[in-house]
């Protein structure tokens, strides 16, 4: 069997990398192009909220699936499957004009795109040992982060430039030659130098058991009461900036590319601070919740949002929040990594997931709704800042103690790290 040598490991990170890079383009291109496309066909923002729902909800579903299957078939096979499904969903919009059409583009893509989380994860787990994966993680929750970056300094010129249909044949279109080169780079079988299978197709995990575990339910509260904030903020950023200080399409990249610049350094925090902890002795549970504490602390600022007249001092705020929320996340990631076994981490994550999206699924409804009767951005930005407290207590009192997952078992192994 193959081991992958370090050159070639390097490579799937960097694919890997690539492939949440465009999962992350291709779920933005509708939020950029919103007024453009509001204009046209004189969308309500309750129609755009039902888009935004319908990813989310068809996501949420699908993730209670995509992470087992992933786990079932293995990183290879089933990371292309899903690349290759999200390209075609994404370039699929360009062939819709209504409403209705809209809405069932977009929950194919949310459908096929639900296989990029646990896909990351277990990325990490399969090629990168646990002192390592915390910052393997963060870079790789970086790469949603460029992926945002990206999209608004792209997509508005392009759109100007060649049509929106073109932004959504060309981001998907890049997702298929993506597929390609990730079926030449990855080894078929990956074995570790002791001899275990590290990506080879696995038993099924046991819904019943993982479902009665109370770290199963850690990472739900953490996924549901994060990931609410970041699906918000995703889908109604630019309509935030467009409706609270008159930016027009032409002027929205800058400020929503600082703020997710930000968002990517958050991610990067997120790997490198539990590293820098555990290299010093702290230990495992220490270095995991005191790291989320201050995420969760520096997000509380985000309503003062709502004070401000100045574009780029909300793009500061924001650009704040959002790295809280990529440090938070990560090392929610890394918990996941950390208190599960290697061939269960895709499911784990992926009920996760599930509740992180209709949490965000319910925030888009609300959005909508709030938008809709005149109460404006301040209830959700209200819920945004003290999300990340709450979730953190839950996690504390369903794990008190962090320990490490023992290899192919439901079972910890007691550690000071």
């Amino acid at each position: 069997m193959e081991q992958p040598v370090n050159g070639r490991r390097w490579a799937i990170v960097v694919l890997a990398f690539t492939a949440i890079m465009l999962n992350y383009v291709d779920r933005q291109v509708i939020a950029l192009l919103k007024p453009m496309l509001q204009d046209e066909y004189g969308w309500s923002d309750r129609d755009y909220s039902h888009m935004a729902s319908a990813f989310q909800f068809c996501a949420a579903v699908s993730f209670l699936g995509t992470g087992w299957f992933i786990d079932r078939i293995g990183l290879r096979r089933g990371f292309a499957i899903g690349v290759a499904a999200w390209s075609l969903a994404g370039m699929a919009h360009a062939f819709v004009s209504t409403v209705s059409g809209f809405i069932g583009v977009r929950a194919l893509l949310g459908a096929a795109e639900s296989i990029g989380t646990p896909a990351q994860v277990k990325t990490a787990a399969t090629y990168f040992p646990p002192e390592q994966r915390s910052l393997m993680l963060g870079i790789g929750n970086m790469a949603s982060n460029f992926g945002a970056v990206a999209a608004p300094l792209a997509i508005p010129p392009l759109a100007l430039w060649l049509g929106w249909r073109a932004a959504f044949l060309i981001t998907g279109g890049l997702g298929l030659v993506w597929v390609v080169v990730w079926l030449v780079v990855t080894p078929r079988t990956t074995r570790t130098p002791d001899g275990a299978v590290v990506d080879a197709p696995a038993d099924a995990v046991p819904w019943g058991r993982m479902l009665r575990d109370r770290r199963q339910w850690a990472i739900v509260a953490a996924k549901a009461l994060s990931d609410q904030c970041w699906w918000f903020l995703l889908f109604f950023m630019p309509d935030l900036f467009h409706r609270m200080f008159g930016l027009s399409q032409g002027q929205l990249g800058l400020p929503i590319a600082f703020i997710y610049f930000l968002a990517a350094l958050g991610s990067l925090s997120g790997g490198l601070l539990p590293t820098w902890l555990l290299r010093r002795g702290v230990p495992m549970n220490r270095a995991r919740k005191g790291s989320m504490l201050l995420y969760a602390i520096l997000i509380l600022p985000v309503p003062a949002v709502l004070l401000t007249d100045d574009a780029w001092v909300a793009a500061g705020l924001l650009g704040l929040g959002l790295f809280a929320h990529q440090g938070f996340s990560t090392n929610v990631f890394g918990m996941t990594a950390d208190i599960f076994p290697a061939r269960m981490i895709g499911t784990a994550i992926g009920i996760g997931a599930f509740a992180g999206n209709l949490s965000g699924m319910a925030m888009i409804e609300a959005a909508g709704f709030s938008l809709d009767n005149g109460y404006g951005y301040g209830p959700l930005l209200m819920v945004c800042g003290g999300s990340y407290l709450v979730a953190l207590l839950l996690v504390h009192l369903l794990v008190p103690r962090l320990t490490l997952a023992e290899p192919g078992s439901f079972r910890t192994v007691p550690t000071g790290h």
